[in-house]
C-alpha cells in the first residue's frame, strides 16, 4: 500500500514538473501486481466456459519442467464442443489438439508444461474455439527480481525558512528476496534511515525532513538504489514549499516601533498578570524567542515572562503571560522584550510598563493628651490609624513590646486593610509627679514614619507640676528650631523679663533685633527635618549622621538634648549587667527618672538622679531571667526634665518645656549552653537597593515571623558601616513583624553589593544574608548615532524626523533640549523637555523649517539630571543636525485629462496624478477654474457653480513621488466642461507662497444617457407586417429623436424609477408622448409579439425602465382606498388585471454598445380598442410616455387597420411632366378577406379647383385584402402650385366600417430653398437584422435593400444570402407580388432547400417601368423545415387514402350476419377473405327492415338514425392534417425612379452607371420602316427569368444544329437572294444590300460560322469590340479563300460594316449585351460563393513562343488556324 502523503495546499497554484520514465523495475512491479490481482479473481467466464484468464509460472529454474492444469468448466445449459490451438512456442506444451466435449456442469483439466531454455521472461497463449466464438488464455513465465513499492511523490507540509517539517512514507519489498536499499537526496531534504534492508514482504517507514534556508518552492528527486549490487534504482519526487516566517505581538497599546503593555498602578507587594498575543498570520508555523532587552546590571527585574521560546502554528495566536511584581513604591518600571524568529526579516518589540503605589496611612490625631492623672492612677485614650489607599499597610509603633512603659498601646504592630481604619487604645500609667511627654514613631512599611506625641501630667500630694498641653508642644517646636530649648525655662523667663526675648504671634520666643551678632543664640537656626530623618536622629547620636547645610555654618537638624549610650544592649551570654551613659547637652540641670518594671527580667539602677548641664552619668542594666530557654526583650525608658519644672510655682507658662524620653533596647535569652535555640520561621526581602544617587536614602524592610515562636534578631553595625539600620536588635513576637529602616549614602567607590548579616535567635546557625546595593552610578542617556539628518526640504515647508533618546540609568531623569537662538526659528523638537523613566527610550519628533535655500548645519544640546535631585550638577549631550533646504515645484502627469462623456446628474470619479520631480516634499493647495462651452445655452451657463470636486485640495507630496488626487465631476447640463487646475505652494504656517501656477486641464462632456431602438421584429398574429410598417406603428423615428434630446427639468423630478403616486393614474411630468400601436387581430388570435432591440449608442451605461401605472403607484392599505374609480381608471385596471399588455424585461442596464431585445406583447382576449399609458424612464435622463394601443376585432368582422388617419405624400416639384407614383398601404387586421373602395369624388372636386388638372389621382381605388396582408394604393401627386394640398377621402369596406383619411401633399418650386427629396424617407430603418425571433433558424444577410435614386427603364441587381444556422434542412419559398400583371421586383431562386449550416445566394432584381415611381415592396420568404413538410405530405397522403376508402365503405348492422356467414363459409372461393369480412362485420348491427309508412315520426326516426351513423363514420375519419406553419422573413425593397431628363439634371454623375432599356420605354420611336415594325411584332418578347433562359437555350440549340447540317448549308447557297434569317431580326430590311450570290453566301456563312461555332468569340457591348469582331471574322473568311479572290470585295466589306453598325445601334443588341454581361457577373459571383472560383487567386501567365518563330510562317499559321476553326465548326 502507498503511504498517506500530506496534500500540498498550494498544489493548485504551483505547476509541478511531471515525472515520466519511472524505472523499469517499478513498471515490472506494476505488471506483477496486475497479474496478482487478476489471479486473485481466479476464474473468468468466456462464452459459457469458466476458466482462468492467465497462467503464470514463477520461481522456476533452467533445465526443469513445470506443469500446471487449466480447468475448463461448462456453466452453460447445453453441451459445448471446444477446439483449442496449442501454444505457438515449444516452451509451453500441452496435449495434442482435439475436441473437448463438456456437458453442462462438467469440467475438463488440460495440462500445460513449461520447459525454460533461457533465463528470460516468456509469454504465449492458448486459444479455444466454440460455436459461439473464440477466447484466449495467456501463458507467461516471469523471473524473480528485486522490486520495491513506494509512492510516486511525497508532499511535505509548508515550512518556514530556517525551520523544519517532517513527513513519512512506506517503502515495501514486494519481491521474494531480501533487498537492501540506499537513499541519495539533495538539500534541503534529508531521509532517515539513509540505508537498510528489507525482508520479503517487509516494509520500512522513511522519514523526510525539510530544512529550507530560503523562501522557495523546492522540488527534487530522491534516488533509491537497491538490489544485490545496487544494480536497480527508483526515484521518488519530493516537494516542499517554504515561506518567510512572520510573527507579530498584539498588545493593547501601541507606540512608534513597538507595542505597549500597560499594567497601570499596582500595589506594592502584589502581582498582576496580563497576556500578550503572538500572532502568526502566515501559512507556516514558526518558532520564536522572547527575550528581555539588555538593561543596567543593577536594575531590578519586576516583570517576569515565563515563556521564553515556543512555536506558533500557522494562522493561530499564542497567549503569553507577563507578570508585574513591583518592589519600589512611587516608581515607574519600564522594560522591553524582543520577539525574534529564525529566518524572519524583522523583529518585534514590546514595551512593558507599570507603576508601584504604596500605602497612605495617617493618624486621626498627632497628639495623645491624657491630661492630669494622680500618682498611681491611669488614663486611656483612643486613636484611629487610617489607611486611605488600596494597598494593605503594615505598621509598628516604636514602643516596648511587653507594655512596660508609661505610655502603652494595645496593638503595637499589625496590618490595616485597604481603605479602612484601625482603632487603637492608648494607656497612661505615670510613676512620677512630672509632666510626661514621649514622641513615639509609628513605622509604616514603604513609607516614612508617623509621629505620635503622647503627653500627660502626674500630680502627687507633694508635687504638682504644670499641666502639659498640646499648645506647649507647638511652642516647643518653634523654640526648638530657633535653638532656644537648650536653655532652662528659668533663664528664658529671665530673658523675657529683661526683654532680650519676646513672644511672636504663635507664642514662640524670638530674639530682639538689637542683640549683638556675638550672641550664640543668633546662630542656632535649624530646618525642619523629615519624619524619617527625625526618627534616625532621635535614636542615633553618632555625629556622622549630622550633615551640615549648604552654607556650612549651621547644622541641618538640632542635636538631641539628652543622649544615651549605647541605645541597644544584648545579653546573649546569660545573666549579666551592663552600663549605659546619659549625657546632658542642655544649659540646665536635669532630673532623670527611669520607669520601673517589677516583673521584667531587666532592671536598671539607680532609678532616678539629677544631672548637671553638660555632664554625664552611668546606670547599670542587669539581666536576671527567671526561666530558662526563653527569649526576653524590653525597651527601658527614662524621662529627663528640667529640675526647675518640678515645682509649678517656679514654672512660667511662656517657657514651659516638655520632658524628653530616652529608650534603651535590651534583649537576651536564657538558653543553657548546649541547648538548641528555636528555629526561626520568617520571610525577609533578601536585597535592599538604594537609588544610584549621592544623597541620603532610606529603605524599609519587613521581617515577618511566620512561626508560632518568638524571634530575636541582631544586626552588627560594625559589619557594614555605610549602612545604618533601626532597630539593630529586637524581639519579634509570634505571627508578628518587625519593620527595619535602612539609611545609607551611596558612593562611587563602593562595591556593587554590601553584605549585611542578620543574626536570628542568638545562634550562628540562624543567619540571613542581606545584599545592600548602595553605589552611585553616573547618569547614562544615549541618542541614536549622535547626528540627525533631515531629508531635503522645500523653503517654507516643514519636514519631520524622529530621534530615539534612551535612559540607561537606574533613576528617572529630567531632560531638556537647548537650541541656539538663531536656530530656534528653523529647528524644533517635541517634546523638548520631560521625564525619562529608568530603562525607557522615547521617540522625539524633530521639525526642520528652512527659510532660505542652503545647507544648514546646527547643534543642539540635551541637558538631563535626576528627578530626585533637581539642584545637582546637570549633564549635557551634544547633537549635530544637518538639513538641506531647496525650492520645488509640481506638475501633472498629463497636461490634458479627458474624461470623455459623463452622465448629467451623475458623477464620475477619476484621479489626477501629481508629480514631484524635485528633491524635497512640497505642501500645496489646488484650485479649479471652470469654463463651459455649448451652443445649447446662453451665457448663464458660465455662472454655474464648479462641478469639479477634489477630495484632497491641500496636501503634501514627497520628493520624487507621484500623488493621486481623487476628484469627482458632477455635470448639471449637457455641455462641454473644461477645468483648469492651479496649484499654490504653502509654507509650514499654511500661508501661500508665490502666485498660482497652472497644473493641468480636465475636460469632460456632460451627456445624458442615450438609448435607441435599432431593430424591430414581429411574430404571432402580426408576423405579416413588414419592418417599415412596424417602424411606423411604433413611431420609432420619433422615439429615437426624443431619446436623443435633452430632458426637461420636470422630467428630472424623479431621477430614478420611484413609486410616487397615490392615484391609479399617476401624474405625468413629461410633455413627450408617443403611440405604440400594436396593430389589430381577430379575437382569440395569437398574441401580437414585437421584439425591439434597445441599444446603448452612447459611451456611458444607461438604466431604463418601462413603468406601468401599477409600478408608479404607492400601495395603500385596503381601508385607505376610496373604492370610487373613474372610467379611465376602470379601463386601465381591466387592462392591467388581465395583462393585455406586457413587456419583458421591464427594466435593464446596458453598457456602452450593448444591446438587449425587449418583447412587447398584446393579447387578443377581449374585443375592442385598449390603451395603456406606459412611462419609458431613463435614469438621470428622459421620460417618454408611451401610449400602448391595441385593437381586437370580432372574427366575423371586416376591419382595415389605420394607424393614423393622416398621410403625407412626398413633396413633388411643380412644373414636372412625370410626377412619381406614390403608394399608401392598407392592412387587413381582421379574420376575413375584405374588399375596399376609395371614394374619389373629393378628387374630382380637387381637380376642378385646379383648372381641371388632376393634382391627386388614385390609380387603383378598388381592391381586395386577405387577412393579415397589406394592399397598396398607388397615387400620383402632380401639384400646380407651390403649396400644400389636402383632401379628405372616405375609404369604404364592404360589410365593414368606413374611415375618413386625410391625404396631404406639398408642391415646391425648384428655385426655392426646399431641397430635392430623394427616394427613401425612412433612412433610420435598419437594413440588417439585429434581433432574432425565438426559434428563428434562417437569417437574411439584409432585410432591407435600398436601390436609391435610379432612372426609369433600367435594371438593378443586388446579391443576398440566406443562411441556415440550424442542424436541419430548411425549405424556402419567396412570395413576390405582381403589379399590373408583371413583377417589377424579381428574386432568383424563388425556392430551394438549405442544408444545415449552409447558405445560398439570392439575386434580387428591380426592373423600373417607364414612369417615375416610388417603389416600396415587401417580399416574404417562407421557411419550412423539410422534415416537417415531408411528414405533412405523408400524413396528407394517408388521410386522402383513408378518406377515399371511407367513401366506398358502408356499415352493415344485421344481427344474423354471423349465421349467414357460417352457412356460406364453404361456398366462398377465398376463405381468408371471408374470415376477414366476417371479423370486420361482426361488430356492426344489421339495419332494420325497410317498411313503408307515411308517419312523420318514423321518417324523423330514420333520419336521426342515418345522421348518427354518418356522424360515427365522420368520427372514424381522421381530421385532415394541417401543413406546417412556415416562418416568415421579410425583405423590404425601396427605390425611386426618375425620368431620364430629371435624373440627368440631378444625378448627372451617376448616369453612366445605369443601362437604359429603350425597348421598355413607353414612348416608342416612330422612325423606321414598316418591315422593321412588323418584324418586331412577330419576334418573341425578351422576357426575364427562367422563360428567357429556356427560350435562349432552345433557339441556340436549333441554330447550332442547322449550321452543322450540310444540307441546310446547300439550301442557304441556293437561296442567296433571301435575307439572312438571324440578322433580319437585328437590322432594318432596307439597310441590307443586294450582293451577288457567291459573295453573300460565303460571307454570311463565315460570319455565322465564326459567331456560333467559335467558343472564344463573345459579343462586346461597346462599339470598338463589335468592329473588332467583324474585322476578325472577315480576316478568317479571307484566310479560307486566299487562293480565290472574289470580285466586288471592297463593296462587300463596306456593306458588312454597315450591317455591323446597324446591329450595334439597335436597342435590342444593347439590351442583349447588358443581359449577357450581367448574367456573366452573376454567374461568377455564384461560382465564387460556391467555392468553384477563387477571386483572389493570382492570374496565370501563359508563355508565348518567340516572336521570330511567329514571323517565319504566317501563312502556315493562318492555314492551321483556319483548319482548326473548320474542325471546330464541324464538331
Amino acid at each position: 500500500m502507498f503511504a498517506d502523503v500530506p496534500v500540498n495546499p498550494l498544489s493548485k497554484g504551483i505547476q509541478w514538473g511531471t515525472r515520466e520514465g519511472m524505472h523499469r523495475k517499478v513498471s515490472s512491479l506494476q505488471r506483477t501486481e496486475e497479474r496478482q490481482k487478476k489471479g486473485a479473481l481466479k476464474h473468468s467466464c468466456y462464452l459459457g466456459v469458466e476458466t482462468r484468464a492467465e497462467l503464470v509460472w514463477e520461481c522456476w529454474e533452467l533445465g526443469r519442467e513445470y506443469t500446471k492444469s487449466l480447468v475448463l468448466k461448462n456453466i452453460h445449459g447445453k453441451l459445448l464442443k471446444l477446439n483449442f490451438r496449442p501454444p505457438l512456442s515449444n516452451i509451453f506444451t500441452t496435449l495434442f489438439p482435439h475436441t473437448i466435449k463438456l456437458s453442462p456442469g462438467t469440467s475438463f483439466s488440460l495440462p500445460i508444461t513449461f520447459r525454460p531454455l533461457q533465463k528470460c521472461e516468456y509469454v504465449d497463449s492458448i486459444e479455444f474455439e466454440c460455436k459461439e466464438g473464440t477466447f484466449q488464455v495467456s501463458l507467461s513465465a516471469v523471473m524473480l527480481q528485486h522490486a520495491l513499492e513506494l509512492p510516486d511523490s511525497v508532499q511535505l507540509p509548508p515550512c518556514a525558512v530556517q525551520h523544519s517539517s517532517k513527513t513519512s512514507f512506506l517503502i515495501r519489498n514486494v519481491s521474494k528476496w531480501r533487498t537492501g536499499f540506499q537513499w541519495v537526496v539533495e538539500q534541503p531534504f534529508e531521509l532517515s534511515p539513509v540505508s537498510g534492508s528489507l525482508e520479503p514482504g517487509g516494509a520500512q517507514k522513511v522519514t523526510v525532513t525539510f530544512k529550507p534556508q530560503k523562501a522557495l518552492v523546492y522540488q527534487t528527486e530522491a534516488t533509491c538504489t537497491f538490489g544485490d549490487d545496487n544494480e536497480s534504482n527508483c526515484t521518488i519526487l519530493i516537494r516542499g514549499l517554504s515561506k518567510y516566517p512572520y510573527l507579530q505581538i498584539i498588545s493593547p497599546g501601541q507606540e512608534e516601533d513597538c507595542g505597549v503593555l500597560e499594567f497601570g498602578r499596582i500595589a506594592i507587594g502584589s502581582s498582576l498578570e496580563k497576556h500578550i498575543e503572538i500572532c502568526n498570520p502566515s501559512p507556516v508555523g514558526s518558532d520564536f524567542t522572547l527575550t528581555r532587552v539588555q538593561k543596567a546590571a543593577l536594575m531590578e527585574s519586576v516583570f517576569q515572562c515565563d515563556v521564553q521560546k515556543g512555536h506558533v502554528a500557522p494562522h493561530s495566536v499564542l497567549a503569553v503571560p507577563v507578570c508585574f511584581t513591583p518592589l519600589t513604591v512611587d516608581t515607574t518600571s519600564v522594560e522591553y522584550f524582543s520577539l525574534t524568529c529564525p529566518g524572519a526579516l524583522s523583529k518585534d518589540l514590546l514595551k512593558v510598563t507599570g507603576s508601584c503605589i504604596g500605602p497612605v496611612v495617617s493618624l486621626s490625631s498627632s497628639v495623645g493628651d491624657f491630661g492630669c492623672v494622680e500618682e498611681g492612677g491611669e488614663a486611656t485614650r483612643v486613636i484611629h490609624v487610617i489607611n486611605s489607599s488600596t494597598v494593605l499597610a503594615h505598621y509598628q509603633f516604636d514602643m516596648d513590646p511587653r507594655g512596660y512603659g508609661v505610655f502603652t498601646v494595645d496593638q503595637i504592630s499589625g496590618t490595616i486593610a485597604a481603605n479602612s481604619s484601625l482603632t487603637l487604645h492608648l494607656r497612661f500609667r505615670p510613676h512620677h509627679s512630672i509632666a510626661y511627654h514621649r514622641r513615639t514613631a509609628c513605622l509604616i512599611l514603604h513609607r516614612e514614619p508617623l509621629f505620635l506625641d503622647l503627653i500627660g501630667t502626674c500630680h502627687s500630694e507633694q508635687l504638682k507640676p504644670a499641666i502639659l498641653c498640646p499648645r506647649h508642644l507647638r511652642v516647643y517646636r518653634l523654640n526648638l528650631l530657633r535653638g532656644l530649648t537648650c536653655y532652662p525655662p528659668d533663664i528664658l523667663s529671665a530673658m523675657l523679663d529683661e526683654h532680650k526675648l519676646q513672644l511672636d504671634e504663635k507664642g514662640g520666643l524670638v530674639l530682639q533685633e538689637d542683640i549683638s551678632e556675638d550672641t550664640a543664640l543668633s546662630r542656632l537656626l535649624f530646618s525642619q527635618p523629615s519624619a524619617v530623618e527625625e526618627y534616625f536622629h532621635s535614636n542615633i547620636t553618632d555625629n556622622a549622621l549630622a550633615r551640615p547645610n549648604e552654607s556650612g555654618t549651621s547644622l541641618s537638624f538640632p542635636l538631641p538634648h539628652v543622649t544615651v549610650q549605647p541605645s541597644e544592649l544584648t545579653f546573649y551570654a546569660g545573666p549579666a549587667s551592663q552600663s549605659v551613659s546619659i549625657t546632658n547637652h542642655t544649659k540646665g540641670k536635669l532630673t532623670l527618672l527611669w520607669t520601673p518594671a517589677s516583673d521584667s527580667p531587666f532592671s536598671i539602677g539607680p532609678l532616678s538622679c539629677d544631672l548637671s548641664p553638660l555632664k554625664s552619668t552611668d546606670f547599670r542594666v542587669t539581666y536576671t531571667p527567671r526561666q530558662h530557654n526563653i527569649f526576653h526583650a524590653a525597651q527601658l525608658e527614662c524621662f529627663a526634665v528640667y529640675k526647675v519644672l518640678q515645682d509649678h510655682r517656679q514654672t512660667d507658662e511662656r517657657t514651659l518645656c516638655p520632658s524628653w524620653c530616652l529608650t534603651v533596647r535590651v534583649s537576651g535569652h536564657s538558653f543553657q549552653p548546649g541547648n538548641q535555640h528555636f528555629i526561626p520561621r520568617f520571610s525577609l526581602q533578601p536585597q535592599v537597593m538604594f537609588p544610584a544617587l549621592n544623597q541620603v536614602s532610606y529603605k524599609t524592610v519587613l521581617l515577618q515571623n511566620t512561626g508560632d515562636l518568638p524571634i530575636i534578631f541582631r544586626l552588627d553595625p560594625e559589619e557594614c558601616p555605610a549602612v545604618h539600620v533601626l532597630p539593630s536588635s529586637g524581639f519579634v513576637p509570634p505571627c508578628s513583624h518587625q519593620i527595619f529602616t535602612f539609611r545609607s549614602i551611596p558612593a562611587e567607590d563602593r562595591p556593587t553589593s554590601l553584605p549585611l548579616t542578620l543574626n536570628l535567635n542568638a545562634s550562628p546557625k540562624h543567619t540571613q544574608k542581606l545584599n545592600v546595593v548602595s553605589v552611585v552610578e553616573p547618569l547614562c542617556v544615549e541618542v541614536d548615532d549622535g547626528t540627525l539628518y533631515f531629508r531635503p526640504t522645500a523653503v517654507g515647508s516643514c519636514s519631520k524626523t524622529s530621534l530615539r533618546v534612551k535612559n540607561l540609568s537606574r533613576v528617572p531623569v529630567h531632560f531638556h533640549w537647548r537650541l541656539h537662538s538663531s536656530d530656534q526659528t528653523i529647528i524644533s523638537v517635541q517634546p523638548d523637555f520631560g521625564i525619562l523613566q529608568s530603562n525607557e527610550f522615547q521617540v522625539q519628533t524633530w521639525s526642520f523649517t528652512p527659510l532660505e535655500e542652503k545647507m544648514h548645519s546646527m547643534k543642539a544640546m540635551l541637558t538631563f539630571w535626576p528627578v530626585q535631585t533637581p539642584d545637582c550638577k546637570r549633564s549635557k549631550l551634544p547633537l549635530k543636525i544637518v538639513g538641506l533646504a531647496a525650492k520645488g515645484s509640481i506638475e501633472a502627469d498629463r497636461s490634458v485629462l479627458d474624461l470623455g462623456e459623463v452622465l448629467v446628474g451623475g458623477c464620475k470619479s477619476f484621479e489626477i496624478p501629481l508629480m514631484n520631480n524635485g528633491s524635497c516634499a512640497i505642501s500645496f493647495s489646488l484650485t479649479a477654474l471652470q469654463s463651459i462651452t455649448s451652443p445649447r445655452f446662453s451665457n448663464e451657463a458660465l455662472e454655474d457653480h464648479v462641478v469639479l470636486e477634489m477630495d484632497n485640495v491641500k496636501g503634501t507630496i514627497p520628493a520624487l513621488c507621484r500623488l493621486m488626487i481623487s476628484a469627482t465631476v458632477r455635470p448639471v447640463r449637457r455641455a462641454q466642461y473644461c477645468w483648469t487646475i492651479y496649484y499654490q505652494i504653502h509654507n509650514v504656517s499654511g500661508l501661500v507662497v508665490g502666485e498660482p501656477c497652472s497644473l493641468c486641464q480636465v475636460q469632460a462632456e456632460g451627456v445624458y444617457s442615450t438609448l435607441e431602438v435599432t431593430d424591430v421584429r414581429s411574430s404571432g398574429s402580426v408576423e405579416g407586417l413588414s419592418k417599415l410598417q412596424l417602424w411606423q406603428l411604433f413611431s420609432l423615428d420619433s422615439l429615437n429623436t426624443y431619446l436623443r434630446s435633452d430632458p426637461s427639468p420636470s422630467e428630472l423630478t424623479y431621477r430614478v424609477p420611484t413609486r410616487h403616486s397615490l392615484s391609479r393614474c399617476p401624474p405625468i411630468f413629461t410633455s413627450t408622448m408617443l403611440d405604440f400601436n400594436f396593430s389589430a387581430a381577430p379575437l382569440g388570435a395569437d398574441p401580437s409579439n414585437f421584439l425591439l432591440m434597445f441599444e446603448n449608442t452612447g459611451s456611458i451605461p444607461v438604466e431604463w425602465s418601462l413603468l406601468f401605472p401599477e409600478d408608479q403607484q404607492i400601495e395603500l392599505e385596503y381601508w385607505a382606498e376610496s373604492g370610487e374609480f373613474t372610467s379611465t381608471e376602470l379601463h386601465q385596471m381591466k387592462v392591467q388585471d388581465n395583462r393585455l399588455f406586457s413587456s419583458s424585461p421591464r427594466a435593464g442596464k446596458l453598457q456602452p454598445g450593448q444591446q438587449r431585445a425587449v418583447q412587447f406583447t398584446y393579447r387578443h382576449d377581449f374585443v375592442g380598442t385598449y390603451r395603456l399609458p406606459v412611462l419609458l424612464k431613463l435614469s438621470y435622463g428622459r421620460e417618454i410616455l408611451l401610449n400602448f394601443v391595441g385593437v381586437t376585432v370580432e372574427r366575423d368582422r371586416c376591419y382595415l387597420h389605420f394607424p393614423s388617419t393622416r398621410h403625407v405624400f412626398t413633396p413633388v416639384v411643380i412644373g414636372g411632366f412625370d410626377p412619381p407614383i406614390q403608394v399608401y398601404e392598407l392592412y387587413n387586421g381582421g379574420a376575413l378577406p375584405l374588399s375596399y373602395h376609395v371614394n374619389t369624388s373629393p378628387l374630382e372636386q380637387l381637380q376642378e379647383e385646379n383648372f381641371s388638372h388632376p393634382a391627386l389621382q388614385c390609380l387603383n381605388p378598388d381592391g381586395d385584402v386577405q387577412p393579415g396582408c397589406t394592399a397598396t394604393l398607388e397615387w400620383i401627386f402632380s401639384p400646380l402650385e407651390a403649396k400644400t394640398y389636402s383632401v379628405d377621402l372616405p375609404i369604404y369596406v364592404l360589410e365593414g366600417e368606413s374611415i375618413l383619411v386625410t391625404f396631404e401633399g406639398c408642391g415646391f418650386d425648384r428655385r426655392d430653398s426646399v431641397p430635392f427629396e430623394l427616394h427613401d424617407s425612412h433612412p433610420a430603418v435598419p437594413c440588417t437584422q439585429k434581433v432574432a425571433l425565438p426559434g428563428q433558424v434562417v437569417f437574411l444577410s439584409e432585410e432591407r435593400v435600398s436601390f436609391g435614386d435610379i432612372p426609369v427603364c433600367c435594371q438593378c441587381s443586388h446579391i443576398l444570402f440566406l443562411t441556415n444556422v440550424s442542424n436541419d434542412t430548411m425549405l424556402f419559398l419567396w412570395k413576390v407580388k405582381e403589379q399590373d400583371g408583371k413583377q417589377s421586383v424579381q428574386i432568383h431562386p424563388l425556392s430551394g432547400s438549405l442544408a444545415a449550416g449552409k447558405s445560398t445566394l439570392c439575386i434580387l432584381t428591380l426592373n423600373t417601368s417607364g414612369n417615375p415611381t416610388f417603389y416600396q415592396q415587401d417580399l416574404i420568404c417562407e421557411i419550412t423545415p423539410e422534415e416537417a413538410l415531408t411528414q405533412y405530405q405523408t400524413d396528407l397522403l394517408q388521410w386522402e387514402e383513408e378518406k377515399e376508402r371511407k367513401k366506398h365503405e358502408f356499415i352493415i348492422t344485421e344481427k344474423d350476419l354471423e349465421q349467414r356467414n357460417t352457412q356460406k363459409k364453404h361456398s366462398q372461393v377465398c376463405p381468408t377473405a371471408e374470415e376477414k369480412m366476417s371479423y370486420e362485420t361482426r361488430k356492426y348491427k344489421t339495419l332494420p327492415p325497410i317498411r313503408s309508412s307515411s308517419s312523420d315520426a318514423v321518417l324523423e326516426m330514420l333520419h336521426a338514425r342515418r345522421s348518427r351513423v354518418e356522424s360515427k363514420v365522420q368520427q372514424q375519419v381522421k381530421r385532415q392534417p394541417e401543413p406546417p406553419r412556415p416562418a416568415l422573413l421579410h425583405l423590404g425593397v425601396t427605390a425611386r425612379s426618375h425620368s431620364l431628363l430629371e435624373f440627368q439634371s440631378h444625378f448627372s454623375s451617376q448616369m453612366n452607371k445605369y443601362h437604359i432599356y429603350r425597348t421598355m420605354h413607353p414612348k416608342v420611336s416612330q422612325s423606321g420602316s414598316n418591315e422593321s415594325q412588323l418584324t418586331r411584332t412577330h419576334m418573341p418578347p425578351l422576357t426575364h427569368g427562367p422563360e428567357r433562359d429556356i427560350l435562349t437555350h432552345i433557339l441556340t440549340s436549333i441554330i447550332r444544329s442547322l449550321l452543322d447540317d450540310p444540307q441546310f448549308q446547300q439550301v442557304l447557297q441556293s437561296t442567296s437572294d433571301e435575307p439572312v434569317p438571324y440578322f433580319s431580326q437585328l437590322r432594318p430590311a432596307s439597310a441590307l444590300p443586294s450582293p451577288t450570290l457567291s459573295h453573300s453566301t460565303t460571307e454570311t456563312q463565315c460570319l455565322e460560322k465564326n459567331r456560333f461555332a467559335s467558343p472564344d468569340l463573345e459579343p462586346a457591348p461597346q462599339h470598338k469590340g463589335s468592329s473588332y469582331a467583324v474585322t476578325h471574322t472577315q480576316a478568317q473568311c479571307e484566310g479560307e479563300r486566299e487562293v480565290k479572290p472574289e470580285p466586288h470585295q471592297e463593296q462587300q466589306q463596306k456593306d458588312m460594316m454597315k450591317v455591323q453598325e446597324s446591329i450595334r445601334r439597335s436597342p435590342e443588341f444593347g439590351d442583349l449585351m447588358e443581359e449577357i454581361l450581367l448574367n456573366t457577373l452573376q454567374n461568377l459571383m455564384t461560382e465564387a460563393f460556391l467555392g468553384e472560383l477563387v477571386l483572389t487567386a493570382r492570374p496565370r501567365i501563359i508563355a508565348l513562343p518567340p516572336s521570330s518563330a511567329r514571323k517565319n510562317s504566317p501563312g502556315s499559321r493562318r492555314q492551321s488556324r483556319g483548319s482548326v476553326k473548320s474542325k471546330r465548326c464541324k464538331e
